[in-house]
Formats: C-alpha cells, structure tokens, sequence
C-alpha cells in the first residue's frame, strides 16, 4: 500500500512522510478514524515506507523485495493483532493471518463488520484475549529476520480485554530496541487513559465527498454522476462507499426489515412483533448494530425531506420512494426521542444486552413515538 492510493489524509500522510525523512520515528503511534477513514491502509503505508529499500520523500518506493513483501502482508518484521472469536482452535491472531490477510488484500478499508462476515461469527462479540499479550511478547522477543524495525500494527485496539490492555501497556513503557508499535482504532476513547498517554496520535478525518468521487472514478472506473451520489451516501467513509457500489442488494435489504419494523410499530401486532425479534435477534450483533445504523439514516434523510431540504437526502431509488411515504411520521415532535432509542438500543447491543428484550421495547416505544399527534 503506497500513501497516494490513501483516499485523502493528506495531513496525515504528511505528518508520517516527516517523521520518516527525518528519522524521527515515535516507537507507539495511534492512528485514529472512524471506520472507512484510511487509518488501516495507512499504517500498512507507513510500515511500507519504514522497510522500502530504496524510499523517496514522498514514501516508498513499491518496487522493491521489501516493499512487495509488505504489500502482500508477508513481510517477517511486520506483525498483525485483530480482534478474533476464540475457539479450541483458535486462540490468537496467528491463528487466522492467513484469513486477515485475503481479506485484506480484497478490500483494504476492512470492517469489523466485513472481518466477521468472513469469519461466520456475526453473532459472537469480536475480542483480542490476553493470550494475545503473551504472542506479542514472544514475537518481538525474537531477532529482526531482516535487521530493521519489528512493527507490530494493532488493528481495533479498543477491543483488548483489560488484562490484555495492561499487559500491553508494559510493553509500550519498556519497548525492545527498534520496535514500533502501531495501534488502528476506530474508537479511541474506549482505550485505557494511560495508552493514550503513551502513544502519539495521527487523527485521520472522514473522507470529503469530492475524495470519495473522484476515488471511485479512478479506482472503478464509474461515471461521475454515480461516483458522486456514491460519496454523498457513504457519509465520509470510503470502505461504506466501495460496499455500495458492489453490494446493492444488501442496502435492499436493510430497507425491507426496517419496513418491516415501521409498520410493527406503526400498528403493533404481538404474534408478527415476536416473529420479527427472533428472525432479527438469530442475526448476530453485527446485523442488529446496523439494523440501528441505518434506522438513524433514515430519521435524518425523513427530517431533511421534511424541512425542503431534499437535495441533503443520502438515500435513493427504492429507499427514497420509501421515504416519502414514511417521512410524515417522523415530526419535531418524535425526531430527537427516535434517534434517542435508537441510538441507546446500538449502545446496548454492543454491551451485550439481549437482544430480544431490546427490539420488544424498541417497538413498543416506536409505536407511541410515530402515533403521537
């Protein structure tokens, strides 16, 4: 991965080009952004840029034994920490870079939400267990292979149990000679405070609209007009715009079940309401988070076509027919209190709330909030 096939960022990727032309080269680094922002690829970039044998100002060189190593993940120096499902089988990483890296290399701004479709394990809470400390420690106990930095990328660090989290925090106060440690989070703020204290943090930003299209054009070769309406639903996140042109009939479906859920509410049915919340709860949390995911979208497009403001409105096609038709329920009245739930219930879910007592009370809710005159 080189840094100009980063969507964006530019501050950011100047900030790593610096520290590199100058060998002034923190040994922890957290690279923040909310998902679809680059922060992956850009580590895979810097990491690149750190092993190029033959780097220029402007980053590596792409060509060389390292660089081609690196841009295949099979660098030796260059190690992978992502949240996995423990099993008999499976205790680490290790056990699933074979995985991680065909993923990957598909489709470099990765989801946790894509890493655990491809897993099979939507309904499990994606964790990086403690034995993950120990693999750390024992891989960077070894010698480099090929005499350079050992970088050890970290990718969700966020979601590291607290013995895994502290184990690692010691590693970050007593690092052995030329390790770097990159950490790739989506939400910082569920890190430990003294982490933070201990890394620097690179911000990268949601990607404008105007660098998502033009990204598509290049990268898939789409006309402008969809690359842009492309942009405008991705909301500033360029994995959520490539998922859109090539997955369709998954939005189609997000809209049929939150149909389905709408009219639930609007006329409350208890036999129809349970056999909604078991088909939604078997799903997996992952499924049920963007359940409410896109239940907030639709609530602000209802509110932007309420107020005239339709050329604001992300969604298309079948989903804005839908719109029309739905957005006179949503009111001043009842907008705030449904983002509200919504919101909550995804707060929920993430925590491991059951899920069927969630949805019973989401729709209970929902009927007197879009019934109320």
């Amino acid at each position: 991965m080189l840094y100009n096939k980063i969507v964006g960022q530019q501050e950011a990727k100047g900030r790593l080009l610096k520290m590199v032309n100058e060998a002034r080269i923190p040994h922890a680094l957290l690279f923040s952004g909310k998902e679809g922002s680059g922060n992956l690829p850009a580590a895979v970039a810097f990491a690149q840029h750190l092993y190029c044998k033959q780097p220029s100002v402007n980053g590596a060189c792409g060509t060389c034994t390292s660089c081609n190593k690196v841009s295949k993940l099979i660098h030796p120096d260059l190690h992978f920490v992502f949240p996995i499902v423990k099993n008999k089988d499976v205790k680490s990483s290790s056990d699933l870079i074979k995985e991680f890296r065909e993923i990957y290399l598909q489709q470099p701004y990765i989801s946790l939400h894509d890493w655990f479709i491809e897993l099979n394990a939507e309904n499990k809470q994606p964790i990086i267990p403690v034995d993950e400390s120990n693999d750390i420690l024992r891989k960077l106990s070894y010698t480099s292979y090929e005499g350079s930095y050992k970088i050890m990328i970290i990718w969700q660090p966020e979601k590291m149990n607290a013995e895994a989290a502290n184990k690692l925090l010691k590693v970050l106060e007593e690092p052995t000679e030329q390790t770097i440690f990159i950490l790739v989070s989506t939400q910082p703020d569920q890190l430990l405070p003294t982490i933070i204290s201990r890394v620097q943090q690179i911000p990268f930003y949601n990607c404008t609209e105007k660098e998502i299209s033009d990204a598509l054009i290049v990268d898939y070769k789409v006309n402008a007009a969809v690359a842009s309406q492309t942009a405008i639903l991705a909301n500033g996140n360029y994995g959520e715009a490539i998922s859109l042109l090539t997955h369709n009939d998954e939005n189609i479906s997000f809209l049929t079940n939150f149909q389905s859920f709408m009219r639930l509410a609007f006329k409350f049915d208890g036999g129809k309401a349970l056999l909604w919340i078991d088909e939604n709860a078997a799903g997996g949390r992952e499924k049920q988070k963007q359940f409410f995911q896109y239940g907030l979208e639709v609530f602000r497009d209802c509110l932007m076509y309420n107020f005239g403001s339709r050329d604001l409105i992300r969604l298309n096609g079948q989903e804005k027919q839908f719109l029309e038709k739905f957005a006179p329920f949503v009111t001043q009245k009842n907008y705030e209190q449904l983002v509200e739930e919504f919101n909550n219930n995804y707060y929920y879910i993430e925590r491991n709330a059951n899920p069927k007592i969630l949805f019973m009370d989401l729709i209970l809710k929902t009927n007197e909030l879009i019934n109320r005159k």
